[in-house]
């Protein structure tokens, strides 16, 4: 956290920091708005099968954007691009673009889907059944998700856990930007 506060802090880095800030709240935006249409087209839809991976798709239409960055910041510095260089301009970008998702989901959460784990828990709970559990295994399975369920009301722990379904992704594509954009 102390070297992301340097970068925004020290006038040492202006072209990292006005392509991070940019393209990681562009990408944060985007997988704001995707997240929340999403949430909007499930709160009136009883399917919520395909929720899943219609957010995966939204979260990497989003990261999209740290790939964009990266090469806008290689573009902007002359052209030349380490791989180190590369992976911090798109992790810092990726940070952003969480941080932001996470702040959209605690409203999206708090606003358009209050029932949401009384909602994943019963699905969870239908589809062990439909597969054929013992009784044994699902009452297993629904003390576990009323503990998850109890650890969900807090706001930091609901916080991290939701940065954490974004941020594999985010890691992934800015793995791969530094990668392919790195040039001497």
């Amino acid at each position: 956290m102390l070297c992301f506060a340097a970068i925004f802090h020290f006038k040492l880095f202006p072209l990292m920091r006005q392509t991070v800030l940019r393209y990681g709240l562009i990408s944060g935006a985007v997988s704001a708005v995707l997240m929340t249409a999403t949430a909007m087209y499930f709160r009136s839809h009883s399917d919520t099968g395909y929720g899943a991976i219609l957010g995966y798709i939204g979260i990497f239409l989003s990261m999209m954007f740290i790939f964009a960055g990266v090469r806008h910041y290689r573009e902007q510095s002359g052209g030349s691009l380490g791989f180190g260089q590369g992976l911090k301009v798109g992790l810092l970008i990726a940070l952003i673009s969480c941080v932001c998702y996470v702040l959209a989901w605690m409203v999206v959460y708090a606003t358009l889907m209050p029932d949401f784990m009384d909602t994943y828990i019963q699905a969870a709970m239908e589809n062990l059944r439909n597969s054929g559990a013992s009784e044994a295994e699902i009452q297993a399975q629904a003390a576990e998700m009323a503990h998850y369920k109890e650890m969900y009301q807090n706001p930091m722990y609901r916080f991290a856990l939701t940065f954490l379904e974004p941020f594999p992704v985010a890691f992934l594509v800015s793995l791969i930007s530094a990668v392919v954009l790195r040039r001497k």
